[in-house]
């Protein structure tokens, strides 16, 4: 029997639920995915939250199931970054209307993705359950890939987050976080068409991977990677409140708490926040970056500051400042540009500048950075920055493993998420952490305004941490790790196309002979 009737005429979808009961379900499993992310990553949850989805497409349209798919987008979207309102709205005076409906705006726009893919699937499953299964993960992966990489790339809240302390996480290191997303829809598919499927007790067999992937500890598979040295680290949090920190009436107290705080530090690596320093070095009080540049120059320890640089000429850019002990007569300084720029916050996007006008927030359009930057030398180690939301793109990081600069031992992620209040925004952006480091098997260092601050292992385990929303300093320690990982060496070479044509060429294939029954029927129609 198949397990897709089509036609479209009947106006039970699913479990035989009607179609208002099969949009509330499908709005249902977004807001579950949403909530699996953070503030703990709950993998069992977020497959249970896309089998909702998956269970009420059986029956439905084309259009319907697109519809479907656009009420569970909009709800996931939404869920995961509704904290976008308080950086337009409380810090960007932006009318609580007009930020609300951006929101809700770019929320619709991500959920185009989930969209198309419940069309696709609605229009082209096949019979067999096993082979729909496979279809629906590799639509899946198709989406996340094209949020990923399309109109500047926004993946903030893929499905692999939800599952970096599950079974799934042994996959990371293989196949990325895309790969893991696609293979937690499988397990959603498989427990969806399972429990249509099935009758009575056996239905329960549909929650088996959800249990499994909640209730078993996380296996993280074999080291590629092997220990080097051990590095004493100190990360600053300065908590500065985001409406002060361009307030020149406090700016002098914020300046100084972060000299003495880098100053004071006798690691051999002292880490600042993205524009920990908001000002340009001419900008700054009279001797200020001076001082602190010989400090670090007559000393033993080594320091990465968030700050911008550039000038009118050259343009400006989103930096992090390498300071270090001098080499002879030199002073060791270092330099990293940000190269993956947030729309609207660093560059903006053609005929958008009326939105930016309209935020009395300091934006403008920065320069990029190059994509494989070389990495900061400390000790032996070599230290690879990353500024705000970079790390959401693992593929970028990996392409410093190709060849030309030392590969990173490594990594340390500045963030100012004080743009978005106290919410799970800094949660969110710890577990996206924490998944580079599964990845990549390298520690990440996280120095940042607000939260998370962290000390993150090769492994993805938090090991040392700052309690959010307070102004602190973590000391800690942790150990470099050389050698390559299967993600980072094909992504190193390939970017995402291995995962690109996998979902292509499966969907083509597997998608072929519902496509060809489709023609034959408006050829027959004609």
């Amino acid at each position: 029997m198949a397990l897709f009737p089509r036609g479209g005429g009947s106006p039970l979808v699913g479990f035989g639920l009607s179609r208002g009961a099969a949009f509330a379900l499908a709005v249902l499993g977004g807001a579950l995915q949403a909530l699996s992310l953070a503030p703990l990553p709950l993998g069992g949850l977020q497959v249970v939250a896309l089998a909702l989805l998956v269970a009420v497409l059986p029956g439905a349209s084309v259009r319907r199931g697109a519809a479907l798919g656009l009420a569970f987008g909009f709800a996931w979207m939404l869920g995961t970054f509704f904290w976008l309102f308080v950086s337009m709205h409380r810090y960007g005076h932006l009318p609580a209307a007009l930020a609300g409906v951006a929101v809700a705006a770019l929320a619709a726009a991500m959920a185009l993705y989930p969209a198309a893919g419940a069309a696709a699937f609605a229009a082209w499953a096949p019979a067999s359950r096993w082979r729909a299964v496979v279809l629906w993960a590799l639509l899946w992966l198709a989406g996340e890939l094209a949020r990923a990489q399309w109109l500047t790339g926004f993946p903030w809240g893929a499905a692999g987050y939800a599952q970096v302390d599950s079974l799934l996480a042994v996959l990371a290191p293989w196949l990325g976080v895309y790969g893991m997303g696609a293979a937690a829809a499988a397990l959603a598919a498989w427990s969806a068409l399972q429990a249509l499927e099935a009758r009575g007790a056996r239905r329960l067999w549909a929650l088996a991977p959800a249990l499994a992937l909640t209730l078993l500890p996380a296996w993280r598979g074999p080291d590629f990677t092997m220990p080097t040295t051990r590095l004493s680290v100190t990360l600053l949090q300065g908590n500065v409140p985001q409406d002060e920190k361009f307030d020149y009436t406090r700016l002098p107290a914020t300046l100084a708490w972060h000299a003495r705080a880098l100053t004071a530090a006798r690691s051999d690596l002292v880490v600042a926040p993205e524009t920990a320093i908001p000002l340009l070095p001419e900008q700054l009080p009279q001797g200020f970056w001076d001082r602190l540049t010989a400090h670090f120059a007559a000393g033993r320890s080594h320091a990465l500051v968030g700050m911008p640089l550039g000038d009118l000429g050259a343009g400006y850019t989103n930096s992090v400042v390498g300071l270090a002990p001098a080499v002879g007569n030199r002073p060791g300084e270092y330099r990293y540009d940000k190269h993956h720029l947030v729309p609207f916050g660093e560059f903006i996007p053609p005929g958008f500048r009326w939105f930016v006008d309209a935020m009395r927030i300091p934006l403008g359009d920065f320069s990029r950075g190059p994509r494989a930057a070389p990495s900061f030398p400390v000790n032996g180690e070599w230290v690879a920055p990353n500024i705000c939301y970079e790390d959401l793109f693992g593929e970028e990081l990996a392409a410093r493993w190709n060849g030309e600069h030392p590969a990173p031992t490594l990594l340390a992620n500045v963030s100012n998420i004080g743009w978005f209040g106290e919410t799970v925004a800094v949660d969110q952006h710890l577990h996206i952490s924490r998944l580079r480091s599964l990845e990549l098997q390298r520690p990440m260092l996280r120095a940042t305004n607000t939260g998370a601050t962290a000390v993150i292992d090769h492994r993805g385990q938090v090991t040392h941490r700052l309690a959010p929303y307070q102004r602190g300093v973590l000391e800690g320690d942790v150990t470099g790790r050389s050698g390559t990982t299967p993600f980072a060496w094909w992504a190193s070479r390939l970017r995402l196309w291995p995962l690109w044509v996998l979902a292509l060429a499966g969907i083509a294939w597997l998608a072929g002979p519902a496509m060809r029954r489709r023609r034959g029927r408006s050829s027959d129609q004609r």
